[in-house]
């Protein structure tokens, strides 16, 4: 580890030293090979993935999570009332979304099928 010029930095004689110490030899993850990638932001999201964290997704990309996990958020209605207008709030806030001014690129979200999520509802607390 030497530079340009033949001498070794300051920084190379601490990485050696170290070394020959022994300082990094019970590290974790040591003999491991490192998985790494083009991707500026691979730290965070293997951080994320060990901690097992949930990405914190805004605006349209929440809509469309939502969507997605209508059924989830449907689980604890008591009434098809209740589970009717959790589906309306939804869309109702989609196209609020698509109401609002926009910049940039759109992201598409689809609207609930309130008819057949409330279908899929009952069908889950009866069966």
């Amino acid at each position: 580890m030497s530079g340009p010029s033949g001498f070794e930095s300051w920084i190379d004689r601490q990485i050696r030293e170290a070394m020959e110490r022994g300082a990094f030899d019970h590290l974790p993850g040591a003999g491991k090979p490192l998985h790494l990638d083009d991707d500026p932001d691979w730290w965070v999201k293997n951080k994320m993935r060990a901690e097992n964290l949930e990405p914190v997704l805004t605006g349209p990309a929440a809509l469309r999570r939502e969507v997605a996990d209508i059924q989830s958020a449907l689980a604890d209605a008591r009434t098809e009332v209740e589970a009717r207008e959790r589906c309306e709030d939804l869309n109702g806030r989609i196209r609020a979304y698509y109401a609002a001014p926009q910049r940039g690129r759109q992201l598409v979200v689809r609207l609930v099928d309130v008819d057949a999520e409330v279908a899929r509802w009952r069908q889950r607390r009866s069966g």
